[in-house]
């Protein structure tokens, strides 16, 4: 099990980086986080929502991501709670307490979700959430050393040394954790005497930037005042290109755009508008690496104004968000950049934000009945209870979206996404015709007026011909030649993933960790287990 001194320092990407790694390795290997508090998610093949980080372990891991990798996901809805999502359904919104009130029940699902995964493979990686060690919530908890302590997982502690007092903090985890054993009210289950600190084998630093032998002394002295041993520092990495589970990683994401662009005499520039409640921002993932674009997540006129196509997000709170732009006036840049000419896209929640009015009859998002919308859409969206998740493919007409069909791709193209929505929309659809696994009949998805489109799409620019026909439309309104496709997105990853998984192997005692869960290894050039 990966567990972290707190929020941010790596864990998600360590745990993707050792499922690669111990499937290379020729081991069974499947990635589990009991709950996740996220706003990115993904439609797994049985329909169910997940937190988009356990999708992509999955990934790294070679296997099909299935709901009981992640059974509990929490996504904030604002002043209303979180919207709790058990086995991959929403189970109801609620506010903490409310939510600790159920947890005996929420612990059994998860349990059963453990139970179900560990029958299927040799080894489970285990991802924590925040910190072990507050203290305030160690009777709550369902997803740090209850969940090692029910799966006897030795934890690794990793620690960001960037945000500074690595050693306070790998120190003072293990010293809040030894008279703690995890379990409700204080019961020590099992009855092994050993308390959560003992669950904690070792520890990693993540994020080091400078000499490592500076460094060194402190290793050392953690080491004799916890008699656990550091088995790796990781070097800061400013370009991983991996998926992230909140927006904490838009930051990094631009980074990594810097990093990777080339210079081009006039880039496209992308400009995704930054909402409060945003969710799936790894829609955007496959713009970092097209060399002529440049990608910007900003609510400012300036940027707005000088954008070549504006995309509107996916929200967790649609109306939330919505009247946000209105009362900040980026809705009034919006319209006048629509009314100018430049292509306004939406994603799921920006969709809707784009037509006449939202309908919220049920109160699922907010006590309003009724919204006005930025009426850039002939479209009328009424929310309701009931959430759409599922995976599918699609058909566009590429004529009718870019205004002509682009040079080298087919007028129509079968394109892969999922949706995520509560709420359907009506009016001037039909941009899409979208093909759901649960039924063979077409559904009319999206709408476009002018140069403003939207969708319920999810992973639409993952489709790399889809993605260049955009980026063509838009060179051609600058006066650019169009090109062809310059990567597969798919490949990318693939790329990001073993590139991440060989800094890992090369930084880290793989062999300790697999002494650890009883597996035996020798590690060869070619990486497989004996």
């Amino acid at each position: 099990m990966i567990q972290g001194t707190g929020s941010g320092t790596g864990k998600s990407a360590i745990v993707a980086g050792l499922c690669r790694i111990f499937r290379d390795m020729g081991i069974r290997v499947a990635p589990f986080k009991a709950q996740n508090m996220a706003l990115n998610s993904f439609i797994t093949t049985e329909g169910g929502e997940i937190g988009r980080a356990q999708a992509f372990q999955a990934e790294a891991a070679g296997i099909e991501p299935c709901n009981d990798m992640n059974p509990v996901l929490l996504k904030a809805t604002g002043e209303a709670g979180s919207q709790v999502v058990l086995n991959g359904r929403v189970y109801a919104t609620m506010k903490a307490g409310e939510y600790y009130a159920v947890r005996d029940m929420v612990w059994k699902e998860i349990t059963a979700a453990y139970d179900r995964l560990s029958e299927q493979y040799d080894l489970i990686v285990i991802e924590g959430a925040g910190s072990p060690a507050e203290i305030n919530l160690l009777n709550e908890d369902v997803v740090n050393m209850r969940v090692a302590r029910y799966a006897d997982a030795p934890v690794i502690l990793v620690g960001d040394i960037d945000k500074g007092g690595v050693f306070a903090s790998f120190y003072g985890t293990v010293s809040l954790l030894k008279d703690s054993f995890s379990g409700l009210n204080g019961c020590r289950p099992g009855g092994d005497g050993m308390s959560d600190a003992d669950y904690i084998k070792a520890f990693i630093v993540n994020k080091f930037r400078g000499d490592i032998n500076i460094l060194r002394p402190g290793l050392r002295m953690i080491e004799d005042r916890t008699g656990r041993p550091v088995i790796g520092t990781l070097y800061h990495q400013g370009n991983l290109g991996l998926d992230e589970e909140d927006g904490l990683s838009i930051e990094p994401l631009r980074r990594l755009k810097q990093l990777n662009r080339q210079e081009h005499g006039r880039p496209v520039r992308i400009v995704i508008i930054r909402l409060n409640y945003i969710s799936n921002f790894t829609d955007f993932a496959p713009f970092l690496y097209e060399p002529d674009v440049e990608l910007k997540y900003s609510l400012w006129e300036e940027d707005i104004k000088s954008a070549d196509l504006i995309i509107i997000p996916g929200s967790k709170n649609t109306v939330s968000d919505l009247l946000f732009l209105r009362e900040n006036g980026v809705e009034d840049s919006l319209r006048a950049a629509a009314e100018h000419g430049t292509p306004v896209a939406g994603i799921c929640g920006g969709y809707q934000m784009l037509g006449m009015k939202i309908l919220d009859p049920h109160g699922v998002e907010s006590p309003l009945k009724e919204v006005r919308g930025m009426c850039l859409l002939d479209t009328v969206t009424t929310l309701d209870r009931t959430k759409t998740t599922c995976r599918i493919s699609a058909v566009a007409d590429y004529s009718r979206l870019f205004g002509t069909a682009r040079a080298g791709t087919k007028k129509r193209e079968r394109l892969k996404g999922y949706e995520i929505h509560m709420g359907n929309t009506t009016g001037d659809t039909g941009l899409f015709k979208i093909f759901r696994s649960t039924s063979r009949r077409g559904i009319p998805d999206g709408a476009v007026k002018g140069s403003v489109w939207g969708t319920y799409i999810h992973g639409i620019f993952d489709n790399d011909g889809f993605r260049t026909s955009l980026i063509n439309a838009l060179r051609e309104r600058k006066g650019l030649q169009p090109r062809g496709c310059k990567f597969s997105y798919r490949a990318k990853r693939e790329e990001a993933i073993n590139r991440w998984a060989d800094t890992l192997r090369n930084s880290v005692d793989i062999c300790f960790m697999l002494r650890q869960a009883g597996l035996k290894c020798c590690l060869r050039k070619s990486g497989r287990m004996r």
